[in-house]
């Protein structure tokens, strides 16, 4: 298959009307829609914003290559389209953007596509070729300037083969030795960046004399895999990657942790820092990777939220799960009575997965911080903390202390004899951080956590309803400040704690509905106002309508990346009177998740439904009126 075979002609958008990222992004959508590419333009459109909010698409040089790879694709395609005056498109560069790729890619469908795409992204990285691209007028002149830049390519290809292939005379005396570098390009979706960051490594590897091998993880696996022999001879070792890579392999070497777009865009200083040997020698013990491959450490806010992420999604299948199915269980006790077995199997079996909580979050937090190490003392902590009675924030200090002990025990077994490398991982660690974990949490965190914890309790108890209320306004609010961020995600756990801990919902009830409400009033605003939406966005309103009621908050986020002011602003607004609106009525939900398909489960769904009803109305005709017309955007 060619480029040509999935860049058609009738996709071709030769002057874009868009002034803005997103609406560069809808025009885009629209030719794949128009020519039966994708069967529904707002799924489509929250892939390439979930993709826009990883990093930006915009690579810079004046290209970007918005892609998205879901099931709204009906066959993989390529939408090329030319700005001639330039869009701001949040390029890592900050220049213009001025020609444009999107990919689409099916979901499950095979890999073909995938190799044209790392071909077309290859291309691009040459900068006469792009300047070709610019000055094109027609469809017919973009299809053969790719035709002529194909055929250049294979050629080299095949005479770098043949010369691979020939007999290699023996280095003279006099010759010095050519640095050897080796990479790992990867990028989320695997489509695009990871194999522009190939060959803007290879090319600049080529200008600066060094022999370099990369290894691509992309979407259809890991391509030009690197050898155990590359690896021992390497100078140095760039991992150019946005996602989880293989790095135990690299131990002992200089290893350059950077993100794909610098493979991109900063190739020369990657690989000058990796010949060099200016970058940490990676140390692996056993099965955990023990020191830092990266040259740019991250702010200690940032590793603490990511560890506490890392145990809270392991955690949340059993929130929901367990949660569900208890909830559902307190149905078949009031209209089958508490002999039911309907009752007492699904309580049973929701129960058992409700006991795993804690020692899950704290096992997972303590694995992000010290590896699989962490593992063992994290989980045995948690189970701990659930033992005193510690309950939520105990097995939050039980992860955290658990993972540290880990990452000190490393540093003091790190004099051993390496013949006991073996004996660290199986007996040392596993007895040692277990025991200094155990005896720490029985004696210190179980009892003062304890306290805390029913003291907590007991004050929330003991909330007047004046104090409820302004506690379930705040967590409410939270949930839409970010979406599915820090903020989102620390009222969602706080609920859940209080929640686990006495099984009482009404907090669980104000974050539901502060969480529902962005989707839905964006929906709703999208169907009242329609001159301050365009026909892509109405569309996606629809989808977010479900997405609400389904509580899936993240469904907002492309509407509050492209105005969130606006947005964010009435959303939050919403969704704080909804969850003070909540505890004003004393509503709760002995659910943690599933919004609408819950509600029955709920003590008072009636009035759960009106303070769900009167935020989103809050929400959507503030966002409404506050929304400026398109023709205003526009002139703006």
């Amino acid at each position: 298959m060619k480029i040509n075979d999935i860049l058609l002609k009738e996709l071709m958008i030769m002057d874009l009307q868009g002034t803005t990222k997103e609406g560069v992004i809808d025009e885009m959508i629209a030719s794949l829609s128009a020519n039966g590419i994708i069967n529904d333009a707002a799924v489509y459109k929250e892939g390439i914003m979930k993709r826009e909010s990883q990093t930006s698409t915009g690579l810079g040089d004046g290209i970007a290559m918005p892609h998205a790879k879901n099931k709204a694709v009906i066959k993989p395609a390529v939408v090329f389209a030319k700005s001639a005056a330039g869009v701001d498109y949040a390029s890592l560069d900050g220049q213009p953007a001025n020609l444009f790729f999107m990919i689409a890619a099916p979901e499950g469908a095979n890999n073909v596509h995938l190799e044209v795409l790392a071909s077309l992204s290859r291309l691009l990285i040459n900068p006469d070729f792009t300047a070709s691209l610019k000055k094109a007028q027609t469809p017919e002149e973009v299809q053969a300037l790719i035709a002529a830049a194909e055929a250049a390519r294979e050629a080299k290809e095949q005479a770098e083969a043949a010369a691979k292939a020939a007999p290699v005379a023996p280095v003279a005396a006099t010759e010095t030795k050519r640095p050897f570098v080796i990479a790992v390009t990867a990028c989320p979706t695997g489509i695009a960046h990871t194999y522009m960051a190939e060959d803007s490594l290879k090319q600049m590897a080529e200008k600066m004399g060094v022999d370099i091998r990369v290894e691509t993880n992309g979407s259809d696996g890991v391509k030009n895999g690197l050898t155990a022999e590359e690896i021992r001879r390497a100078d140095g070792v760039i991992v150019a990657a946005d996602k989880k890579v293989e790095m135990a392999r690299f131990n002992g070497k200089h290893v350059l942790q950077r993100p794909v777009s610098d493979g991109i865009n900063k190739a020369e200083e990657l690989i000058t820092k990796a010949m060099r040997q200016e970058a940490p020698i990676l140390n692996v013990e056993g099965d955990a990777v023990t020191a830092s491959a990266s040259d740019e450490n991250p702010s200690i806010i940032s590793r603490v939220y990511k560890d506490l992420m890392n145990g809270i999604s392991h955690m949340l299948p059993f929130v929901v799960g367990g949660g569900i199915l208890i909830a559902i269980s307190f149905l078949f006790e009031t209209s089958l009575g508490a002999d039911s077995p309907l009752f007492i199997s699904f309580m049973a079996i929701g129960g058992a997965a409700f006991s795993f909580l804690i020692p899950i979050l704290a096992g997972y937090i303590a694995m992000s911080i010290a590896d699989r190490p962490g593992l063992l003392p994290g989980m045995a902590g948690g189970y701990l903390a659930v033992q005193a009675n510690a309950g939520f924030l105990g097995g939050l200090i039980a992860g955290f202390m658990a993972g540290y002990i880990m990452v000190y025990l490393k540093k003091a077994f790190k004099g051993l004899p390496r013949t006991l490398d073996g004996l660290k991982t199986i007996l040392l660690y596993p007895v040692f951080g277990l025991l200094i974990t155990g005896l720490l949490m029985y004696f210190l965190v179980g009892p003062v956590f304890s306290t805390i914890n029913e003291a907590m309790i007991t004050f929330l108890e003991n909330l007047g309803t004046g104090n409820a209320v302004v506690l379930g306004a705040v967590l409410g609010g939270m949930m839409a400040i970010d979406m599915g961020g820090p903020f989102n995600k620390a009222a969602y756990a706080f609920s859940i704690g209080i929640f686990t801990d006495t099984g009482d919902g009404s907090l669980m009830a104000a974050v539901m509905a502060g969480g529902m409400i962005p989707p839905l009033a964006i929906g709703i605003a999208t169907l009242i106002f329609k001159n301050k939406f365009t026909d892509i966005e109405q569309k996606s309103g629809l989808s977010n309508i479900l997405l609400g009621l389904s509580f899936i908050t993240e469904g907002a986020i492309p509407f509050a990346a492209a105005d969130p002011m606006r947005v964010i602003g009435s959303s939050i607004l919403g969704s704080a009177i909804a969850g003070g609106l909540t505890q004003l009525w004393a509503v709760s939900i002995p659910a943690p998740h599933g919004g609408l398909f819950v509600i029955t489960l709920a003590n008072r769904p009636l009035m759960f439904l009106l303070a769900l009803a009167i935020g989103t109305v809050v929400s959507a005709l503030t966002l409404g009126l506050w929304k400026k017309t398109l023709s205003q955007e526009t002139a703006k």
